[in-house]
């Protein structure tokens, strides 16, 4: 596949979502158990990607994420749980990118997102809008380089994180030799070493979580509860296994530095916490890639 593909395919995966630079398909696994309760949280997702080449070093992409959420609320809470054991996160994927010139690409990519309940009829309120702009100089296939490298900039809007204004991203790849690699970014960050043809290991930090609209707004504490989300800054390590030259087994496992489950208000505000203490983070699945 050629490097203006690969490129495109990590332009529109960037933000919230770790989809990895090279990703077509991916089926996940994800659970983190509430320290010292038989509280925990659990999400299935799915993922697809499909690039269309209009014209030389020109693509549009389009995608879908789908992500299932499970609470599991087992302990005593101050309100009915459930308003609020499923959530459903689905995201439409819309991009365009083209060369700049000889070193640089820029992309721009749009995505509508369902973040529900769905326990009523969708409203506006269910709806939200992603999206953001990226500069890449990719030198990574450069042969003239010792240590060939990928530098991404970039604006992104997220309207679930309540900011009303576009962030700055930043990712920055190296290859150290034929057994090291870095990258250091959001959402994720790591060092991994390649060992054996089929096998790599990684030291990674990354964030996870979601934000959903309650369709059905409870009273907790005299304070009505419109919205849910989750935070959470993991570090830990990861295993990849290659099956064959295109599908990967991969775990990720460690343990949450930062940990924020909250009940919102219509406003974001925090009205209630349902876990902010650190625990045991697993992400397991297999992937389809380049």
């Amino acid at each position: 596949m050629k490097k203006s593909l690969l490129v495109l395919l990590f332009l529109l995966s960037v933000g919230i979502s770790n989809a990895q630079l090279t990703d077509l398909a991916r089926l996940e696994y994800s659970f983190i158990p509430k320290s010292n309760s038989e509280d925990q949280y659990t999400r299935i997702r799915a993922l697809l990607n499909y690039p269309i080449k209009l014209k030389k070093d020109r693509y549009i992409f389009v995608g879908a994420e789908y992500n299932r959420i499970f609470l599991n609320l087992n302990d005593a809470y101050p309100f009915d749980k459930s308003l609020l054991e499923t959530l459903t996160v689905i995201d439409i994927n819309l991009g365009y990118t083209f060369k700049i010139n000889e070193r640089w690409r820029t992309g721009f990519k749009i995505t509508p997102r369902l973040a529900s309940t769905l326990t009523e009829k969708i409203t506006g309120d269910d709806l939200f809008l992603n999206g953001g702009v990226f500069f890449v100089n990719d030198r990574t296939k450069a042969t003239t380089l010792k240590r060939p490298y990928r530098l991404i900039l970039g604006l992104t809007y997220n309207t679930t994180t309540g900011i009303p204004f576009p962030l700055p991203f930043v990712s920055y790849f190296r290859q150290v030799n034929e057994s090291w690699s870095f990258n250091a970014g959001v959402p994720k960050s790591n060092v991994k070493y390649y060992f054996k043809e089929k096998n790599t290991i990684q030291a990674f930090v990354s964030i996870d979580g979601y934000f959903a609209h309650l369709q059905r707004p409870t009273a907790v504490l005299n304070q009505q509860v419109d919205n849910v989300s989750l935070s959470v800054v993991v570090s830990g390590l990861g295993y990849e296994y290659l099956l064959n030259k295109h599908l990967v087994l991969y775990t990720y496992t460690g343990y949450t530095l930062r940990m924020n489950n909250v009940l919102r208000d219509k406003d974001r505000e925090n009205v209630f916490t349902l876990d902010r203490v650190n625990a045991f983070y697993l992400r397991t699945g297999i992937k389809f890639k380049i």
